[in-house]
């Protein structure tokens, strides 16, 4: 089992296998949470929104379609946990976007957090500055996104999927997610500049 793709684990749990399931969870703990705790902004919400999307895995489970992978229809069930969660909240909240994107990987040992995986035109922060107080800065300029600018930038720029596979999992036309995310990118960097603005005045 511990061999076996995402899909035949899904496969596997149709059939009667409750220890697949087990797996797929273990398998996505890490990576699922760290998402979710960027998205909804606390990290004892994550992991109840993380429960949710796998219960709805269960619950949907007969419903996937065998010829598409599994990841990408998992971050989209757990991404629109995460929306409905923020809208019933009723406010914004900031994410934790310092954390490694690579498990177990720092600064120290080659690891990227989410600000070094953003390729915008944006002023490069001062060198004095250390990282803590650069991590500070971006998870404001993040804060000020919308929540769809925001999930977008984290299903691109974190979780790496492609624009076809974006489009695909939310169900919206290619041209669509290409618009957003250059709104996105776009709405960070005018956020990035008025933090950074901010800093140099105070």
């Amino acid at each position: 089992m511990q061999h076996d793709t995402d899909e035949q684990l899904l496969a596997r749990y149709r059939e009667g296998d409750t220890p697949a399931f087990r797996r797929l969870i273990d398998r996505h703990h890490d990576e699922l949470l760290r998402f979710l705790t960027r998205l909804v902004g606390d990290r004892q919400a994550a992991e109840d929104v993380f429960q949710e999307a796998f219960l709805q895995v269960h619950i949907s489970a007969d419903t996937f379609d065998p010829t598409r992978r599994f990841k990408p229809w998992l971050f989209t069930i757990a991404a629109n946990k995460g929306r409905d969660y923020v809208r019933k909240r009723g406010r914004r909240h900031e994410v934790d976007i310092s954390a490694p994107v690579r498990s177990g990987a720092g600064p120290a040992d080659g690891g990227n957090s989410f600000v070094d995986l953003m390729e915008i035109d944006v002023a490069a922060p001062d060198e004095r500055m250390d990282a803590a107080e650069r991590d500070a800065m971006v998870q404001r300029a993040v804060d000020r996104l919308s929540p769809t600018l925001k999930e977008i930038l984290l299903l691109a720029y974190f979780q790496k999927l492609s624009y076809a596979q974006i489009a695909d999992e939310l169900e919206i036309p290619l041209g669509t997610v290409k618009s957003r995310l250059h709104a996105a990118v776009a709405s960070f960097a005018r956020a990035w500049q008025q933090v950074s603005k901010g800093l140099r005045e105070s």
